[in-house]
């Protein structure tokens, strides 16, 4: 009888749980823009991130403005898909690169040296303490997982003064 109890609520919890995870799932992704299948997404072909300020080698004061670059594919928010149209949105990685990322078939980390831009935002304005400082964007899906292939920039080393 126990047995058979445990596995009765066993199996009500995973049914729920997976109509939890649905209703998730539609509550994040707008109706028109519902992807099904994989959450990887392929990348326009010679697709490029790139950092347009500042430059690489450039010395900056406290607060400054990083400018996002984009050649070969559109910027869309987290959450909007266009399965016509490879679309992603900007993550700065700052004092760190993607080659410290644990994977590139998960969705990207968020904290204080992986910064979402989800909104779609093409730039941002940055306080580093002062030193030497390296950044780096890496593009991310509608799920904020890299595309195949990953499209990235080089990365930049910059000098924040005191």
């Amino acid at each position: 009888m126990k047995k058979s109890i445990l596995t009765l609520l066993s199996i009500t919890v995973a049914v729920m749980a997976s109509g939890f995870a649905e209703d998730k799932k539609a509550a994040h992704a707008p109706a028109a823009a519902a992807a099904p299948g994989p959450m990887i997404t392929p990348s326009a072909e010679g697709a490029k991130a790139y950092i347009v300020t500042p430059k690489d080698g450039d010395t900056v004061k406290g607060e400054f403005t990083v400018v996002f670059g984009l050649k070969g594919m559109g910027v869309a928010p987290a959450g909007v898909h266009f399965a016509d149209k490879p679309t992603g949105h900007h993550h700065l990685l700052v004092d760190t690169d993607v080659t410290k990322l644990i994977a590139m078939n998960i969705p990207l980390p968020a904290d204080e040296k992986h910064i979402h831009f989800g909104g779609g935002q093409t730039e941002t304005t940055l306080t580093l303490p002062p030193g030497k400082h390296t950044l780096q964007l890496i593009l991310g899906n509608w799920t904020h997982v890299p595309h195949d292939p990953p499209v990235f920039s080089e990365v930049i080393t910059i000098t924040v003064e005191e």
